[in-house]
């Protein structure tokens, strides 16, 4: 890798082989994300918050609302922007199963965890190790790092796939045998035995979703702050920027 002095060149992600192993010295920036990516994330960040928000309320409806009942349709302007964040929620993820293969290979890291690799588990170990404060310095990666895909995977594909199926077998109740959510899943309710199970797994899985958004929050900044290398702006600018020359 050529690299000119005082500033050394930008790098592109094709330098690196597609282990993403950590980032050596003298490198200073990478583009990691593309721009539908870096779309996807944001949409998807607020799809979520619109989901919990709502959901919270269509499963804790308000216990009263002033003047005639006639003249209030809140609940009903609630479950309908539940419903609009699904299909933003449900397409986002759609588009970017499909952009996991025409898109660069850290556009695969979501899907396609190399859990087969001893070498990735004891990379799994040591992030771990960093973040409860037991190692000292910590491994630098262009894209994300074995924890980070393991978690994403679990809460983000997984965790995605679980909320559209239960959520949209619940939707197909409501809209009545014949439409299109009740023929794709309507089998999921009589599979969980009834539409309160199913209601209480997708309430369920809400505050796991919910809980993992919080570590993923808390866990962006520290690192932004601790391992010296951009993990926030990385999600608006594309690049990922290592703020030092240490080696791993």
């Amino acid at each position: 890798m050529s690299v000119q002095e005082p500033f050394p060149a930008p790098v592109i992600a094709s330098d690196f082989d597609e282990t993403d192993k950590s980032v050596t010295a003298r490198t200073t920036s990478v583009y990691v994300y593309e721009a539908p990516v870096r779309l996807w994330h944001w949409i998807n960040a607020f799809a979520i918050a619109t989901l919990a928000l709502t959901g919270y309320f269509i499963g804790t409806p308000l216990p009263t609302m002033s003047g005639e009942a006639s003249a209030n349709f809140l609940m009903g302007y609630i479950r309908f922007a539940h419903f609009a964040a699904a299909y933003i929620f449900a397409i986002g993820f759609v588009f970017r199963l499909y952009w996991a293969f025409v898109g660069n290979h850290h556009a695969r890291q979501l899907f396609a965890p190399t859990v087969w690799k001893a070498s990735w588990w004891l990379e799994v170990l040591t992030e771990i190790r960093w973040y409860l404060f037991l190692e000292k310095q910590p491994k630098k990666y262009i894209g994300h790092n074995p924890l980070a895909q393991m978690a994403m995977f679990v809460f983000i594909t997984l965790g995605s796939i679980f909320m559209i199926v239960t959520g949209f077998a619940l939707y197909g109740e409501g809209s009545q045998p014949g439409s299109w959510a009740n023929r794709l899943f309507g089998w999921v309710i009589p599979l969980a035995g009834q539409s309160m199970d199913v209601h209480t797994l997708h309430h369920l899985g809400m505050w796991f979703i919910l809980i993992f958004v919080i570590i993923h929050v808390y866990v962006a900044i520290r690192e932004d702050i601790m391992s010296r290398q951009s993990i926030v702006s990385t999600m608006v600018s594309g690049h990922r920027t290592f703020k030092d020359d240490d080696p791993d």
